[in-house]
């Protein structure tokens, strides 16, 4: 294998980062020592703003977990975490999914670095489960869902469409609830592992400007992020808050060069870039984002509001064609022989790639076989005879309004009318490919549009609810019910001409579409919808002084799949004023979105060790043609939960177990291979498109799972060092293992990635401290071992194809330090991954050139360092 260097950090990048560690370190470890050396009395904290006091008190009440009233994180029947806008936003990422990385323990993401649409909408996963299992919530509304369907999605997200919740700046947030217990009794569908809200900041006035600066410790994946928020009165009794963000993101690179690169240079091959392949984050072009949250308060009746509008462009890199073995481009028998087409029917000669033995022959030999070639012969290797990789990129639009009423009715009745309109939209483009079945018929600049999708969703809602006095209480019973209709639309657009055509050389054994990434066909382009409205109560009461009793009833009822009804019972104990005990039991379901039901997608992946065509079709396309091809079902779940609440002074002490049973769960199913009389049948089923195809998947209800976790969460709030110093503790511990599948239909590679590819254990130790316009922070974060099953291969054992990874734990260290001025001027310098900690090597980086195992759950692009500086009015 050659394996190429690490890029080699300019002296002033190199300088940068190597002063900010060690200034960190030295900040910090003095703030401490000068501490802990003071005798006199802790200084009381600085007086906050107005606003930030009011914000402060919001952190502590969720409207999660009951319909009827918010509940504070230690009074909750339910476990809730509940992180303060202000904390949230400082953490030392800028994507929202990666700061619920870093302060949710059971919260997963990872980078994708080649992964089709998955890195434009990155999969995350909620205690174990798909991105699909967790609904999202802003301001308590149902937000809608992303267009993009994850396809590679490392076994766990195969085949999940969740929403993409990387649109909102973090500025705009007031505070993120998590609700880690199944909800879909009171939420409806896909709330099987918890509900995240979102909720928005409400200012009337002020603002504040901020700009974010970062970069790798390696040099390269330069960030640079542009805050604004402005609070504006509308009328004498509202407001109106604005919050804009736009940032850009250079790309990585963790690459090695491929063994089959560097044997097509060792052969004389021009042209093959080295590393021919990237392993890294992609690029984000532009990212912008903007929300809206606005309200008016009137005697008997408030006016609410908010939106967003964002739109994104993410470009990365594909896997290497190369030049001596690429099927349906250069070679159709394994490499033995170049892949020659005859441009007018008259026969062409063989040139041979390789020796009797398997060796390459020299490219001057092969090279000019190719020069003697008669003009009506064609193959790719005169025109890209060192190989290429195509560029993978999409254009993202997501905007969503919801407005409504609320108020009092007669006797204490609060009701709440709303509706909302959600649409995010993706267009995909390919560069630097081809469409082979066109030989040298190309667009100009090699670009392709292959199309895209688009998910809309219209939600109407009515809530109502009020106390009662029964007089066998030891409080009010309360009361809420509500109703809901909703709406949702998938649509396919068809790619360009180029990318979906079906050209004169696909006879020859050339593939047709655009390479890596065909255009969605004419003849699958349209839209997919259902509809279904759903009713639910919900009740809660203090039976005694110390229990409390709570429990909800949903119905809903689906226009494709018909109707379901699920409940839930929770209860709370309180032993004394400090210590209780919660429990909590309910059924879910997840509704099978119309875009799983419908889609048809031809991706490219390593399939038995080789790349090869691999497509996702309608079920109902392929009924009859392979096993368990039939109309999607949704998902049920039973989830169980007991916790304990130790709440004493400055203490808070949560640990909860859980327990969450999930039967019929939709994913695709594993790849089969495709008959020529499969194919026929496709094509007379109206999809001649599928000409080439060689593999197809389809969405199915397959198999069961169970999953099993401990949640600990621990603050302390004191007076250390001379000023406020808060410790904090937060770890999970989560198995999944899956209780029934068919052998054939799911394959033994995704059992073992659903149950193995996260680590079991993970968790963070913080402290944070504040003195004065001074403040510090240091954070310890632990991620378990962990299994990858690299490149996809879909097989377990090495002996068999397989290439398996089984990553160490690892520890991570974040620091921050800062200082906050009167004047509302702040500055705040800091590192992600303090200390450079990276996976260790991939035994198998020479196959496809990633450096390190590329699905690790604190991700291989190592430190990060960064300065944040903004101003408060």
């Amino acid at each position: 294998m050659s394996k190429q260097h690490k890029p080699h950090r300019g002296y002033a990048a190199t300088l940068l980062s190597s002063g900010v560690r060690l200034a960190l370190a030295a900040v910090v470890l003095g703030a401490s020592g000068a501490a802990v050396a003071q005798t006199s009395e802790p200084q009381p904290a600085p007086a906050q703003p107005e606003t930030d006091q009011a914000a402060a008190t919001l952190e502590t009440v969720s409207v999660l977990g009951s319909r009827t009233k918010p509940r504070t994180e230690a009074s909750s029947a339910v476990p809730i975490d509940i992180l303060g806008g202000e904390e949230f936003h400082n953490q030392p990422s800028v994507d929202v999914l990666d700061k619920m990385r870093t302060l949710v323990p059971s919260f997963n993401v990872s980078t994708i670095p080649i992964d089709d649409a998955a890195t434009l909408v990155r999969p995350a996963n909620l205690r174990g489960l798909p991105p699909d299992n967790t609904l999202v919530l802003v301001n308590g509304k149902r937000r809608h869902r992303a267009a993009v369907i994850t396809f590679l999605g490392h076994g766990l997200s195969d085949g999940s469409q969740g929403p993409d919740i990387s649109v909102f700046p973090s500025l705009a947030l007031e505070q993120v609830e998590v609700l880690r217990d199944g909800a879909a009794a009171q939420y409806g569908s896909d709330a099987i592992a918890g509900v995240i809200n979102f909720g928005l900041k409400r200012l009337d006035h002020g603002g504040t400007v901020e700009a974010f600066a970062g970069q790798y410790y390696e040099g390269d994946g330069f960030t640079q992020q542009y805050d604004a928020q402005v609070g504006l009165p509308l009328s004498a009794n509202g407001f109106a808050t604005l919050t804009a963000e736009w940032r850009t993101a250079d790309p990585t690179s963790r690459s090695v060069q491929r063994d089959d690169a560097a044997a097509a240079v060792a052969a004389g091959y021009p042209g093959v870039r080295n590393p021919a392949q990237i392993w890294g984050s992609p690029e984000t072009k532009e990212d912008f984002k903007f929300v809206a949250n606005f309200g008016v308060s009137g005697e008997s009746i408030d006016f609410y509001g908010f939106g967003n509008y964002a739109r994104r462009e993410v470009e990365g890199g594909f896997y290497f064609r190369d030049p001596t073995s690429r099927g349906g481009v250069y070679s159709n028998d394994g490499g033995e022989t170049l892949l020659i087409g005859s441009l007018d029917g008259n026969p062409c000669p063989a040139i041979a790639l390789r020796d009797g033995s398997g060796n390459l022959l020299p490219y001057s030999t092969v090279g000019a076989a190719v020069t003697a070639l008669p003009s009506h012969c064609f193959t790719f290797l005169s025109q890209y005879p060192g190989g290429f990789t195509p560029r993978f990129g999409g254009e993202m639009e997501d905007r969503s309004l919801v407005l409504g009423i609320k108020g009092v009715w007669g006797d204490g009745w609060h009701w709440d009318l709303s509706g909302g309109y959600g649409r995010n939209e993706i267009d995909f483009y390919m560069l630097n490919t081809i469409n082979a079945s066109q030989g040298p018929e190309q667009p100009a600049g090699n670009r392709f549009n292959p199309g895209g999708n688009v998910q809309t969703e219209t939600n109407f809602n009515f809530d109502i609810g009020r106390d009662f006095d029964t007089g066998f209480t030891s409080g009010p019973l309360s009361l809420a019910f509500g109703a809901e209709w909703r709406e949702e639309e998938f649509e396919i657009i068809a790619g360009d001409a180029a990318s979906t055509a079906i050209g004169p050389l696909t006879q020859q054994g050339f593939s047709i579409g655009s390479n890596g990434f065909p255009g969605f066909n004419p003849s699958t382009a349209g839209s997919h919808s259902r509809d279904n409205w759903a009713v639910y109560v919900d009740a809660e009461a203090r039976l005694t002084e110390q229990f409390l009793l709570a429990a909800a009833v949903r119905h809903e009822d689906f226009s494709d799949f018909g109707d379901t009804t699920n409940w839930k019972l929770t209860g709370r104990y309180d032993f004394t004023d400090t210590f209780a005990v919660r429990g909590a039991f309910s059924t879910g379901f997840r509704a099978p979105t119309p875009g799983q039901a419908n889609v048809s997608q031809v991706t490219t992946a390593f399939i038995d060790g080789e790349l090869r065509d691999t497509a996702t079709l309608p079920p109902a396309l392929l009924a009859g043609l392979f096993p368990g091809a039939e109309p999607l079902q949704p998902e049920e779940s039973k989830n169980a939960s007991l916790g304990l609440v130790w709440n004493s002074g400055n203490w808070l002490v949560t640990a909860d177990w859980y327990r969450i049973e999930v039967t019929d769960r939709i994913a695709r199913s594993t790849d089969f291979d495709v008959t020529q009389a499969q194919r026929d049948e496709l094509a007379a089923r109206g999809r001649p498109d599928l000409a080439s195809l060689s593999r197809v998947g389809f969405f199915v209800n397959d198999f069961d799972t169970t999953t099993t976790g401990l949640d600990l969460v621990a603050s302390y709030e004191s007076g250390h060092f001379g000023g406020t110093t808060t410790y904090s503790l937060a770890a999970n511990w989560n198995k999944t293992e899956v209780d029934d599948f068919t052998p054939g239909i799911i394959s033994e590679a995704r059992i073992k990635k659903l149950e193995e590819s996260l680590p079991r254990t993970k968790g963070y130790l913080s402290v944070s401290h504040q003195r004065e316009v001074f403040h510090a922070s240091a954070r310890v974060n632990y991620y378990g071992s962990f299994y990858e099953d690299h490149l996809d291969s879909d097989v377990v054992s090495i002996a068999d194809g397989g290439l398996p990874i089984y990553g160490g734990s690892a520890v991570t260290v974040d620091a921050e330090v800062g200082w906050k001025f009167a004047s509302g001027l702040y500055f705040k310098v800091g590192a992600q991954n303090l200390f450079d900690e990276v996976p260790d090597d991939n035994p198998w980086a020479g196959i496809a050139g990633a450096q390190y195992p590329v699905h690790a759950p604190y991700g291989f692009n190592g430190g990060f360092y960064y300065v944040r500086v903004g101003y408060t009015f």
